[in-house]
């Protein structure tokens, strides 16, 4: 196991059910994924089992390689339903269910996404990603992350890339982006920009949470696995 992967027991988790489902969709073996992702046929089987939930660079490579976007881990089920929430849920405490003329203008498709409705998965070494866009944008990976005090993207030797452009902004903590053979540590109010295509890393970069703004644009449909 990676150490980036985080181990959990029992339990089938949404987000592993979901990528089994397109993986079998397209015909692709966990054999034959887990040679074009260059990881162990156990780690996607852990994965799809919900025992592991992956890291940054994993599910990226996941979902490069099976040319699907975030948003379609979170896409309205046929019939009109939503799934369930992916990994492992925030909860908001004293929530209280939507009341129903709020029901009717959210299935109407209104474009504001209240707070308390945000999707958040929790992926391996204490990444937290939020969901911020309020219906599905395949070219677009719109999330609030949170890097807990020594979580990392990938790690250190073992830069990330993918297709697309990333944009993020630091809102609270310091955050270490490392692009190419440059290291920044961005504090609120900062931003930064680059291709994603040049191996890259996101870290926290001190003793509090990290949280910033992120976005990457064009990376649906990427066919590399690395």
């Amino acid at each position: 196991m990676s150490e980036n992967e985080t181990s959990r027991d029992g339990g089938t988790s949404e987000l592993g059910v979901r990528l089994r489902g397109e993986r079998e969709r397209q015909k692709i073996g966990v054999r034959e994924l887990s040679r074009r992702l260059g990881v162990s046929a156990s780690m996607i089987s852990q994965i799809e089992r919900g025992r592991v939930m992956p890291s940054v660079n994993t599910l990226y490579s996941i979902t490069s390689a099976l040319g699907i976007s975030l948003d379609d881990l979170f896409a309205e089920r046929p019939g009109g339903r939503s799934p369930a929430p992916l990994g492992v849920v925030a909860a908001v405490a004293g929530d209280a269910p939507a009341e129903p003329a709020r029901e009717a203008f959210v299935a109407a498709g209104s474009p504001v996404q209240r707070g308390e409705d945000c999707q958040r998965l929790q992926l391996g070494s204490g990444v937290t990603w939020a969901l911020l866009t309020s219906s599905p944008r395949p070219d677009i990976d719109f999330l609030r992350t949170t890097y807990a005090v020594g979580s990392e993207s990938t790690p250190a030797d073992a830069l990330m890339r993918h297709a697309g452009h990333e944009y993020g902004t630091v809102l609270e903590g310091r955050l270490g982006v490392t692009v190419g053979f440059d290291t920044y540590e961005l504090e609120p109010g900062d931003s930064i920009s680059f291709e994603s295509s040049t191996p890259h890393r996101l870290y926290n970069a001190g003793d509090e949470p990290a949280v910033a703004i992120w976005v990457v644009v064009g990376r649906g449909g990427d066919p590399r696995a690395d």
